[in-house]
């Protein structure tokens, strides 16, 4: 598969995801197999007002995968002019968000709003990629706005034109926000049949199994995963192994999600410092205490973490709870 001239492998990618997907947890999915990583999402208007916060969502690259940055914006000469203002960092390509569902996303006419319209959907991919510097433009987008407004493959065919190399597509639209079960393979079908960039699907993969059945399903060139990864790094190469017919490797032991966990924190506090790596590695920690025994006291646990020693107190917790 090709974005443009840039090579993506078989596999999975791992989806932008806000107070997610920042360095540390792009560079933990890319070491497990990700075929590619995304930042999180960027405004472009708070980057043509010079924001510095903004400007740091998406330093730091993606690890040994290809990188994205995503910006969202409403207006096409905005998103061209934050197109130009990235060149001086370092990534791969760039990707347009139109499938945030969040209302502070959609009050402003971006994310999934754009899905009403899929004429500003392809002026918007046309600024972005004339402003490129020759990056491969991405888009990501959901099925729709709602049920009288499911406008994907429109929406897709108006990117095609104005020069996208590839679409993902979230099977839901954005009144459906994230239902589980209620991912539609059928619009992914309808948008590969529509275009012929490559298409990825998204939404609900939580395995391997899943991930096949959706490519079986839909015709999808490749899959992206989202908040199943979270915690679960393992996943990338789970996909990557049953594409490629293997047998998928082992489930990873308690200490190895332990130690990857702590080390995601640590690379966390690396980049951004303790005092601002803390709170929000709080929310990842959680991911890692899926299943296991004690989980209301160990989450409680989680949502103390203040500093850095504080994830090893959680860890002798997690054993002490008779987590094995």
């Amino acid at each position: 598969m090709q974005f443009g001239s840039l090579p993506i492998g078989p596999g999975a990618a791992l989806a932008p995801m806000a107070g997610f997907t920042d360095t540390a947890c792009r560079a933990m999915a890319a070491r497990h197999g990700a075929v590619y990583t995304i930042s999180e999402m960027v405004s472009a208007k708070a980057l043509t007002f010079g924001d510095k916060k903004s400007a740091r969502l998406i330093a730091g690259g993606g690890g040994e995968a290809p990188y994205g940055v995503q910006l969202f914006g409403a207006e096409p000469e905005t998103m061209g002019q934050a197109a130009d203002l990235i060149q001086k960092y370092e990534f791969d390509f760039i990707d347009i968000n139109m499938g945030c569902p969040a209302p502070k996303i959609t009050s402003s006419g971006a994310g999934s709003r754009l899905m009403l319209d899929p004429d500003l959907c392809g002026r918007i991919t046309e600024a972005v990629v004339q402003h490129s510097g020759g990056h491969p433009v991405t888009v990501k987008m959901r099925a729709g706005w709602d049920s009288e407004h499911v406008t994907a493959v429109a929406a897709a065919k108006a990117c095609e034109t104005a020069g996208a190399a590839a679409i993902a597509v979230h099977g839901r639209t954005r009144e459906q926000m994230y239902t589980p079960g209620t991912v539609d393979w059928n619009v992914i079908a309808a948008v590969k049949a529509a275009v012929k960039v490559p298409v990825i699907g998204n939404g609900d993969i939580t395995s391997a199994a899943d991930a096949l059945a959706m490519m079986k399903a839909t015709g999808c060139d490749g899959v992206m995963v989202g908040r199943a990864a979270l915690g679960d790094p393992w996943l990338f190469a789970e996909i990557k192994a049953a594409l490629a017919g293997e047998e998928l490797p082992a489930r990873p032991g308690l200490s190895d999600r332990m130690a990857a966990m702590r080390r995601q924190i640590y690379e966390m506090c690396e980049e951004k410092g303790e005092w601002a790596a803390m709170p929000q590695a709080r929310s990842q920690a959680l991911y890692y205490m899926k299943g296991l025994k004690g989980a209301a006291a160990l989450r409680r646990a989680c949502c103390e973490l203040q500093h850095f020693p504080d994830v090893d107190r959680l860890i002798d917790k997690v054993y002490a709870a008779g987590n094995l």
